[in-house]
Parts: C-alpha cells; structure tokens; sequence
C-alpha cells in the first residue's frame, strides 16, 4: 500500500469519523489490548451489521478532531478481534447512519445512500490525488496564494471534504487550485442595455472588467453599443450550451470573444481567482458541485457585495478596528435575461490587496490549521517553531504567546464589531486570514459578501446608512439565529481548530489554550455593553454550542446554499469553554459594565 494510498484512507475515515461522532453516535471510550498494551479506543455498536467497531485514538481533542490510527471489528456473535481498513471502517459507519436515519421508513433513502457513497469515494481518491501532487513539490512558503492552493484533505468535519462532482480529472490540473494552474478568462461582448453592473468604488464595474481584459497579449475590439462581459472558462462552456444563450448569440446580442488578459489561478474556493497583474479577483458561478453545493452567485449576494462595502465605509470600520480589515466585494457585473433572476453571468468583483509578492505572510486559517502531509510539518507547527528559535523557553510559551496575539487581531475585532454595530460575519476558515509577515499574527482579515449577519437590533442605524440593505433578502437575523451561527463560525470552526491544531502538534496543551481563550473573552467583556457582551456569556456560560450538521446535510442530500430552512443545518455540541475545569465563580468575574 502506497504512503498516498493510506494517508487518503485515514483522512478520509477520520473526517468522516469525527461527524458521526459528533452528530449521530460519539461512541464508548474504551480500552482495546493489542499484544500486551491497551489503547486508547471509541467504540460504535452497528446494530445493522451485527458488529462492534473500535477506532484507536492516536490524538484526542476536547474541541477539535480527533485523530484515528487502527481500526478492528468483532461481530457480536464471537469474540476475536480482526484489524478493518478504514474505508470499509467508513463505509459501516455510513450504513449504520441510513438505518438510525431511516428507522420506521424503510429504504426511502437508499439513493441519498448511493450518492453519498460516490461522493465519499470521489472525495477520497481526490485526497490522494491531491497529496501526490502535493509531495512532488517544496513548501511553497508563507503567502496568499501558497496557502489558498494548499488545502490537500479539506475540511476536517465534512464526510466528503475534497468532492468535486462536474471537474474531469483533465480541467483540473488548470483550474483546481491544488493544481496550481493558471489561465486567461473567457470574455463575451454583449448589448450593454442587457447588462446590469453597480459599484461602491470611484470606477464603474465595466471600466474595471474593460481594464482587466485589455491589461492581456489578446486584444479586445467592442463594436459600439457592447459591454465586456467577464466569465470563468468553466462557466463559460455551461452557458454557451444554454439554449436562451444560444438564442442571444443568434440574435448578435451576445458574443464569444474567447480567452483574454492575465492569467488567473483558482484561490482555495476554486470559484475566486486571483492574479498578481490584476488588482481585483474575481468571483464566478461554477458548474461544479463542491461538497455540498453547486456554487453560484445569486442576485442578491451580488447586491450585498455593493451594500456591505458602502457600509464598511460609512461605519469607518477600518479606523474602529485596527488590526482587522473587512476585504470588500464592493462591485458586479452581469447579464440579463428577461424571466430569469440570475443567467449565470454573474460576476463579483473583490478587491485584491495580496497583489504584491503574492501577499507576504497572509494566511487563511484553513491552512494554517490543516492536517500536515506525511513527512511534513503543519504550517501551523512549522509558523511557530520558526518563531521559537529566536526565543528562550519552552515552546508552549510561545505557542501560548503566539495564540493570544492570533485572538487579538483574528477575534476579538469581530465580537466588538457585532457589539457596537450589530454586525457579525460567517468568520470560518475558509473565509478568514491572519497576516503572519513576522511570525506573529499582527492583522487579521475576513472576506466573503454571502457571510454577513445583520442585527434586527440594529436594523434602524444600519438601514439609515445604507437604506438598499433594507431591500436584500437574508441579511437581518434575529438575535438568537445570528449568536449561535456566529458561536459556530467564529469559535467552533475557527478558533477550537486552532487549539486543537496547537495540541495535536504538541506545541501546547489543549486545556491551557481553552483556559486562555476564556480569560480572553472574559476580559474582553468588561469593555463592552450590548450585543458582543451578551455573545461572550453565552459561548461561556452555555452548557451546549452550535456547531455544523455537515453529516446530516450529506445524508438526505440537502444543497445547503438553497435550503428554506439553514438554521436546521445547525445542532448543539457540549461546550467545552464551560468544563469545570475552566468556568470561575461569579464572584472571581471581572467586574461587568451596565448596559
């Protein structure tokens, strides 16, 4: 068995593993004694298959994943123990979960079952794929693009991190960022009265897609009366098989001009690409399936993007928080098609501060936390490992030093955000980075129009400076919707990776960094008096935390972007912040401004 081989079957288990503990079964810790020594184990009774199923825990967490090594089974009519493969191990757990789901049904899931067997499978082999290619290569270093093309397993509770359904295995090796490939984009000229566009910036969203396309060796000519339409080469194939396109072109209000400008290259989302001779990156619809959604970009986000930057400007937000930039979407361009919402053509434009070198040191937290490939170090580990020869003690030190400055430019700008103006964002790995220029974190950042969480609270001030906001779908929660998906974003799927990461690495122990992460927001506290406050006591004082239902989603086969019902994509978790261990009385509390 290949290095890749096996290192794709535990990735796989593990992510797979993880949910089903946290979502269906966490098991019974057991001991299992292999030769003389007993190991650490959980243990799942599938009552389905008539077996017991132990996983030995080779790294625990309290907040994160936890990491597996063997796997054995024992039908319940016999007593030996035999060693099990972990995709077969995977597999088990999988049908035991349709039967808990089904129970008095019957079989009325079986091709929920099948298609989420494909996709565990695709993602996978893509997992191997992914770490061939990746092993074949240096570390690429510490910059923007590096990290966002750097994402080899995926994230770690999803049951199928690295599906990709609708990329061949050829179009990935130019537009999958794993990959590293780069190409021009596809460009159509069409009647300008059919193209619709709007920016918050001083220039218009068709000067910008008119002077990216020109800033290429292929020259653009526009007849007059036409507008430059920008479009992935994906998207483009999707749509010049779309008959109403079809008819456009016919009709010459539509052209295919073909490939144009710089090059491009895909950023972790696979959607967003980004160029180091393009001060924009641009965010596309894609005819692809990637883990649980085909990604597109609906009218609605498209005017977000515009509201949002309007409001990040008028709220000076950038002067509030310091070490934290907002990085903005603040313009769109795309055609219309009269009787359809969207036509595909749906184009975000976002601003490109990584341009120069390729952004130094800037991070996303799904990087810097993901599972290291064999041989390797994490980047995390290897961050502060770097930092710690130029110190004196022990590394949890400067681990510990490196987590607090990591919560003050990456968390605590978010919290105090929500608290003064109501605003909380979709902060998860993907959608968050750290600028790590000196090895310590220094500024932090967010991007992502479609993760913005709008305080009922707080409609009133919000909506008198930028009144459009009034006017787009989903972007005003009430309270308790925005407090349990902003727990889950914010400190389940970004901060416990963090510590989880740190511990798994052993650079600290897991315990302290969840004691200094309750100081932190405890202290942080004091200094508010609305919403931010009342978050913190929530995420502290609550036995239970929302966290993501990524199995459960999988497993009726739900696409979670056109879900009625998001809030039901969400389940409780118990909080470790609340352990014994960790909670003081109310009386050692620092004192509490009245609201």
């Amino acid at each position: 068995m290949s290095i890749t081989w096996k290192a794709a079957e535990t990735a796989s288990f593990q992510s797979f593993a993880n949910c089903y503990m946290r979502e269906i079964d966490q098991g019974k810790a057991i001991n299992h004694i292999v030769g003389s020594k007993a190991v650490d184990c959980a243990e799942w009774l599938l009552n389905g298959d008539h077996i017991l199923l132990r996983a030995e825990i080779t790294s625990p967490s309290l907040c994160g994943p936890q990491h597996f090594g063997r796997i054995w089974r024992r039908a319940l009519s016999a007593t030996a123990w035999h060693e099990l493969a972990p995709m077969p191990a995977l597999q088990a757990l999988m049908r035991e979960a349709y039967r808990k789901l089904n129970g008095a049904g019957g079989n009325a899931l079986h091709g929920c079952e099948t298609e989420l067997l494909l996709r565990v499978m695709d993602s996978h082999q893509q997992i191997q794929v992914n770490i061939e290619h990746a092993l074949t290569k240096p570390e690429d270093g510490d910059h923007f693009i590096a990290a966002e093309q750097s994402l080899v397993f995926g994230h770690w509770l999803h049951p199928t991190p690295k599906s990709r359904q609708g990329m061949t295995f050829w179009q990935q090796e130019t537009y999958a960022p794993e990959f590293h490939g780069r190409f021009q984009l596809h460009y159509f000229a069409a009647r300008t009265d059919l193209v619709t566009h709007a920016s918050a910036n001083l220039r218009m969203a068709d000067r910008i897609v008119a002077d990216i396309a020109r800033s290429g060796p292929n020259e653009i000519r526009l007849a007059d009366g036409e507008t430059l339409l920008p479009m992935h080469p994906l998207q483009a194939q999707a749509l010049l098989l779309d008959a109403d396109i079809q008819a456009m072109v016919s009709d010459g209000a539509l052209r295919s001009l073909g490939p144009a400008g710089p090059l491009f290259t895909a950023t972790s989302s696979v959607r967003t690409v980004w160029s180091r001779d393009a001060d924009w990156m641009l965010k596309f619809s894609l005819p692809v399936r990637i883990t649980n959604s085909v990604r597109t970009n609906g009218r609605d986000e498209l005017d977000a993007g515009v509201a949002m930057a309007r409001l990040v400007d008028r709220l000076r937000i950038d002067s509030l928080l310091p070490s934290f930039r907002i990085i903005r979407d603040p313009a769109f361009i795309t055609l219309n098609i009269p009787g359809r919402r969207e036509s595909g053509f749906e184009t975000i434009l976002r601003e490109n501060p990584f341009r120069t070198r390729g952004g130094p040191g800037i991070v996303t937290l799904a990087a810097l936390t993901a599972d290291p490939l064999p041989g390797r170090l994490s980047r995390l580990e290897r961050i502060v490992r770097q930092v710690h020869v130029s110190e004196s003690g022990a590394i949890a030190s400067t681990a510990a030093t490196w987590f607090r400055l990591y919560l003050t430019c990456a968390v605590e700008p978010l919290i105090a955000l929500y608290d003064r103006h109501g605003i909380a964002l979709e902060a998860h790995q993907q959608n968050s980075l750290v600028d790590l220029a000196t090895g310590y974190p220094r500024l932090g950042y967010y991007r992502d129009n479609q993760g913005f969480y709008l305080s009922e609270r707080h409609r009133p001030l919000i909506a008198k400076a930028v009144p459009e906001t009034e006017t787009i779908g989903s972007l005003y929660f009430p309270e308790a919707e925005i407090r349990d998906r902003f727990a889950y974003y914010l400190i389940v799927n970004q901060v416990f990776s963090v510590i989880s990461r740190m511990a798994h690495d052993g650079l600290a122990d897991e315990m302290a960094l969840l004691r200094i992460l309750r100081e932190h927001l405890e202290n942080l506290a004091v200094s508010l008096n609305g919403l931010g406050r009342d978050f913190i006591r929530h995420i502290l004082d609550e036995n239970d935390i929302g966290t993501k239902a990524n199995l459960a989603t999988r497993l009726v086969d739900v696409d979670e972007l056109s879900s009625a019902n998001g809030h039901s994509l969400y389940r409780k978790m118990p909080n470790p912040l609340n352990l014994p261990a960790l909670t003081i009385t109310e009386t050692e509390r620092p004192h509490a401004i009245a609201s």
